[in-house]
């Protein structure tokens, strides 16, 4: 053999190999059957559903964190209310309960002194009486 037909041999060879696996290679390249499209629906339908079912319970846990805190917040603010106004209207009853006391404590005693003048008076018109004896000179 001559040293062409040498060099020849292999390239030979090497294309031979190569449209024997070429053709092979492409028939495992083939466009997907039916049910393999199937497959790979469902599998992205699970997926989705997934993750749109992760999505709905993490927002339905937030919006009833939400709610919690809005109700909480407005039942302390109602309470702070509730409380304040309580006692402002303690307040106020204590303050007018004293200024009525202290009204009928004054007229009282203002009638007490008036009885005790109009007593001294007339006591003064009897004899054997202290007045009338004080006013004797």
């Amino acid at each position: 053999m001559n040293k062409t037909s040498i060099r020849i041999l292999p390239a030979a060879l090497t294309l031979a190999v190569a449209s024997v696996a070429l053709p092979a290679l492409a028939q495992n390249t083939a466009a997907p059957t039916t049910t393999e499209k199937v497959e790979n629906a469902s599998k992205e339908a699970w997926d989705s559903t997934k993750s749109g079912t992760k999505k709905a319970v993490k927002a339905t846990e937030h919006g009833g964190e939400k709610a919690w805190d809005a109700t909480k917040d407005t039942s302390e603010k109602a309470w702070d209310s509730t409380k304040s106004g309580s006692k402002k209207a303690w307040n106020a009853t204590k303050k007018g309960a004293h200024a009525t006391g202290k009204a009928v404590s004054d007229a009282g005693g203002a009638a007490a002194d008036a009885t005790r003048k109009a007593g001294d008076k007339i006591g003064e018109q009897i004899p054997g009486t202290a007045q009338h004896d004080a006013k004797k000179p």
